[in-house]
């Protein structure tokens, strides 16, 4: 069995992390979520794997390189052009349309594929979602999974017969006109049949258009329900929710990096912490080369990036702040994300760090440690 990824997303609903990062490459634990899945794909077996990329491409791509890493091929589509200026601009095809191209440019689809999107972590048994998938005689599968009604609106919904064939499927449907709460998660299985039925040179996508084509057609396309853990990325609100779920452990396979030195209380390498007034309640990771002052208080589950700086009496709750960031003395964030000279609180509000009277945060990597003088800023926060 071969691999697709879908990266090619800019991830609108998760910016300002998008701003910089393409959605993939949202960190958790520190490390990608896409590196997860190829981690999952290479415990089955799964070494060829082809990931469709477009905005900030070159990111995933100087991250992953070609694999080898990770005991793994990986080979990159990119969806885009270089402009009369010479710049890059991207310019996806859609999810079905991306696969295309990958197909019509050196044939990789030859087999059994399962379809990934890149931006959601997993535990599937993939050897079993293929054991079904083969049993049914299935040309198309996808793996679904139950949802709130009331959350209908965010997901693909799929509508299935009582033997799971798919019967029609919903893209984002409003909780009144939703015929189903069984989302899709962005899961699928499929035979090389299926990329003939895809336009060449076209922008064309598996959920809104490639789907109900399978059905018009008659064609054997079935949806799985599965018990696995699919923890979806699709808000920021999301991302803050399942970082505070994997600095508790409530998710499997997933451990807290760096060395326990206390209750609840994680460090990397080199780290600086004046224990001077200082409190510190876990679940707490922090990060390398980071600096902790006296009287500060730090209560989990938080996550400090490396070469982070916290000042003097300064206050950070259930948050989330990337690298290099240095929160200023006696400031006080809880519930918020920092990302360079973003923040998001946990209600999904952005703020820019303009906004702040007088700054809470700066870079670490600025030698000043200072607010703000008239327009004399201290520099942005990465």
């Amino acid at each position: 069995m071969k691999a697709m990824i879908l990266a090619a997303g800019k991830g609108t609903r998760v910016r300002p992390l998008t701003y910089d990062l393409p959605k993939p490459m949202i960190p958790l634990l520190g490390k990608p979520v896409m590196a997860y899945l190829i981690e999952h794909l290479e415990k089955y077996g799964i070494k060829e794997i082809m990931v469709n990329v477009s905005y900030l491409h070159e990111k995933i791509e100087d991250y992953f390189g070609e694999g080898h890493q990770y005991g793994v091929q990986i080979g990159y589509s990119f969806e885009g052009y270089t402009n009369d200026d010479g710049e890059v601009v991207p310019q996806p095809i859609g999810s079905a349309g991306g696969m295309k191209k990958i197909q019509d440019f050196g044939g990789f689809f030859d087999e059994t594929t399962i379809v990934l999107c890149g931006d959601a972590l997993i535990d599937l048994d993939l050897k079993s979602a293929l054991f079904e998938h083969k049993r049914k005689g299935a040309i198309a599968s996808v793996i679904t999974k139950e949802v709130p009604w009331d959350k209908v609106s965010s997901y693909g919904v799929v509508v299935t017969e009582a033997d799971g064939r798919v019967k029609s499927f919903q893209e984002k449907p409003s909780q009144e006109q939703a015929l189903s709460n069984f989302a899709s998660t962005g899961i699928y299985i499929f035979e090389p049949e299926v990329l003939d039925l895809i336009p060449s040179g076209t922008t064309f996508d598996i959920g809104s258009d490639l789907f109900p084509l399978l059905v018009e057609k008659g064609l054997p396309f079935y949806a799985q329900t599965r018990p696995f853990n699919w923890i979806d990325i699709g808000t920021v609100r999301d991302y803050w929710e399942v970082c505070q779920d994997v600095l508790m452990g409530e998710v499997a396979h997933m451990d807290v990096p760096g060395i326990q030195i206390n209750d609840g209380l994680w460090v990397g390498l080199n780290t600086s912490i004046d224990w001077h007034g200082t409190r510190i309640e876990g679940p707490v990771y922090i990060g390398s080369g980071t600096r902790i002052e006296s009287g500060v208080t730090i209560i989990g589950p938080t996550w400090i990036g490396h070469g982070s700086h916290i000042c003097k009496d300064a206050t950070v709750e259930r948050s989330i702040l990337f690298e290099y960031t240095r929160i200023l003395p006696a400031v006080e964030l809880s519930e918020i994300i920092v990302f360079k000279e973003y923040s998001v609180n946990r209600a999904g509000e952005m703020k820019h760090i303009s906004e702040y009277e007088p700054d809470a945060w700066a870079n670490a990597r600025d030698r000043r440690n200072k607010r703000r003088v008239g327009k004399e800023s201290t520099g942005n926060a990465a």
